[in-house]
């Protein structure tokens, strides 16, 4: 496995990158409403982009349409934005991708739509984010990606949810995917993986409602739960330190989101 570590050339190149794909979502925010479009958040997100002198990653990545991805309730991740619009009481996926003076940022977070958001819904929603954070809270050195899978997972089926295991992180930098694949459920082999400094990937746990099996649509892009109950994902890309971690696509004013802060 050829994990690729970062200078300091690397790590300031991926602040960069990190800060801005954390801008996108903060601009985006105020525009997911009831009756918008997740076609009109594309175009907001794609032009906002290229104004920051970037290239949105996921446009024309193995023919991928669109700048961003918008998976809307059941949808799991890479749902295509569409001129379907959002209804009060959606919850949905918006995960940026941009490429700056070459390197990747890649992020994402929930949104609740509107106002009826049923309770069921937003507390999916917060697991998901606080297994993001314990998942990050166990990236420091001589730790494994076993630790960041297991804290995960542990938090996940505390709360009767499931992981999804098809689809993971992965290393970021120069390129959108590098080794090693992120996995957020405690698959044995990741012990070998242990965390040095220099390491850069994201954590991007897929927390589901029911059942952890997933489909693929026919665009060959779409996931969606089987079962059809509802999912959840947040992401950051983060860098290995020397005594534990640093987030480059922290949003402004986002705080941890661990259990016992709420």
């Amino acid at each position: 496995m050829n994990i690729i570590l970062k200078n300091e050339a690397d790590l300031a190149g991926m602040r960069v990158a990190g800060r801005l794909a954390a801008q996108v979502l903060e601009m985006l925010a105020e525009h997911v409403r009831p009756g918008v479009t997740t076609e009109h958040l594309d175009q907001l997100a794609h032009q906002f982009i290229l104004e920051h002198d970037a290239i949105p990653a996921p446009l024309n990545y193995h023919g991928y349409p669109k700048s961003i991805c918008t998976s809307v309730n059941h949808q799991v991740c890479h749902g295509i934005p569409s001129a379907k619009k959002l209804k009060n009481g959606d919850i949905v996926n918006i995960d940026v991708t941009v490429i700056k003076a070459g390197y990747h940022g890649d992020t994402s977070m929930m949104f609740c739509v509107g106002d009826k958001t049923p309770p069921y819904a937003r507390r999916l929603c917060n697991v998901a984010r606080e297994c993001l954070w314990l998942g990050i809270e166990q990236v420091k050195p001589g730790n494994t990606l076993y630790d960041v899978a297991l804290a995960i997972e542990k938090h996940a089926h505390k709360h009767g949810y499931s992981v999804v295991e098809e689809y993971c992180g992965h290393g970021i930098g120069k390129e959108f995917h590098e080794a090693p694949q992120v996995l957020h459920y405690a698959d044995p082999s990741l012990r070998s993986i242990q965390l040095v400094p220099g390491m850069t990937f994201t954590i991007e746990p897929m927390i589901n409602q029911g059942r952890k099996e997933t489909r693929l649509l026919g665009d060959n892009w779409t996931v969606i739960t089987k079962d059809r109950k509802l999912s959840a994902q947040w992401e950051h890309t983060l860098a290995v330190t020397e005594d534990g971690y640093e987030i480059f696509t922290l949003r402004t004013d986002e705080q941890p989101f661990l259990p016992h802060t709420r």
